[in-house]
């Protein structure tokens, strides 16, 4: 059976290697090894990132795509999509939720456009007299939808991905910030931080990532709720 490098695999799908490295770290690609060590990918391979690829493009979180993937795996057309239409259903809510708000900013600005037409010619100083200074009406405050702080990972998944933020982090430079940590590697890290930062928001969405390129310097915060310290502390602790 023909197989493809990396490199070729990335070329045919347009999947940068550095993603599809860490696909398999999440156990989204399996990969096989040559005699040299190298990554090797069958035609499967190329299916297979074509559904990730689709089911990112709905929404759907690395986790929940990898479930996803076990039934696809199966090849039963119906299963797949018995589990995917409760999760699309889950994400066309969240975005007519989205939606309602946005339609509430637009009013906002259109009458705030009705003011600003009906104002008078006026060749004086603009003053409370000229109705700019009216108080637009308020926008709804959207209910916040709270944010479960526990990781979807379990077992060897959640062991990879400590693995791979291990790596990512090795020789940073620490420090506590309030709610979280500062830590400071080489920016030429920048592409595999904000890969894994990506699919951390899959499983850990309460995770707080903030990215800051300082020249050769890449620092990266990360804040938690209380709750996730010790989920924190067991990520983003540089191994010694």
């Amino acid at each position: 059976m023909a197989t493809m490098r990396i490199s070729q695999l990335a070329a045919r799908t347009g999947v940068p290697a550095t993603t599809l490295r860490y696909y398999e770290t999440a156990g989204l690609l399996p990969a096989g090894r040559s005699p040299a060590g190298y990554r090797v990918y069958g035609e499967e391979a190329v299916e297979r990132l074509a559904f990730v690829g689709a089911a990112k493009g709905l929404g759907l979180p690395l986790d929940e795509v990898g479930a996803l993937l076990s039934v696809w795996e199966s090849g039963v057309c119906a299963e797949v999509r018995a589990e995917l239409r409760p999760r699309v259903a889950a994400r066309l809510a969240e975005a007519g939720r989205r939606g309602a708000e946005l339609a509430a900013f637009a009013a906002s600005l259109r009458a705030a456009l009705d003011r600003l037409d009906a104002l008078p010619e006026r060749a004086g100083r603009c003053d409370e007299g000229c109705g700019l200074h009216a108080a637009p009406e308020p926008l709804p405050v959207p209910v916040p939808v709270p944010v479960p702080v526990a990781c979807s990972l379990t077992g060897g998944a959640m062991a990879e991905r400590v693995a791979a933020w291990h790596e990512a982090l090795d020789g940073a430079r620490r420090s506590g910030i309030p709610g979280g940590v500062r830590l400071t590697v080489p920016a030429a890290r920048t592409v595999v931080v904000a890969g894994l930062a990506v699919a951390e928001q899959g499983c850990c969405a309460f995770f707080d990532f903030r990215l800051h390129l300082d020249g050769p310097d890449l620092h990266l915060e990360v804040r938690a709720p209380e709750e996730g310290a010790e989920l924190l502390a067991e990520l983003f602790t540089p191994a010694a």
